[in-house]
């Protein structure tokens, strides 16, 4: 009895670390996070605006991390989560740090 309530405790350990190892990091999609940098970012942060022009080629991975780290928005007037839901926000910082001006595909996010 013990040794086979020992193999199953075996079985389901070995079980859980290879679903650990197999399935993909909970994380943002840039695709979403482009589309919701445009959505809600961009029509403060462009050229001649109140907000300045922002792009992923703004900041660094290590800066965008520390941004979307503090969670302020507006030089720490207002709350990030005051702008955009957490999810929005997961997919937005993904698309940032994937394309910041140090990562491996830099890009501009357009008009």
């Amino acid at each position: 009895m013990k040794k086979r309530l020992a193999v199953m405790i075996f079985m389901l350990s070995l079980s859980i670390c290879a679903s650990a190892v197999l399935l993909p990091a909970a994380g943002g999609s840039e695709t979403k996070g482009k589309y919701y940098f445009k959505k809600t970012c961009k029509p403060c942060h462009k050229k001649n605006s109140e907000g300045g022009d922002i792009s992923p080629l703004s900041k660094t991975i290590a800066q965008w991390k520390s941004y979307f780290g503090a969670g302020s928005h507006e030089k720490g007037k207002a709350k990030l989560a005051t702008i955009m839901d957490e999810e929005k926000l997961l997919h937005v910082t993904t698309y940032l740090q994937a394309h910041a001006s140090d990562s491996p595909q830099p890009e501009t996010c357009g008009e």
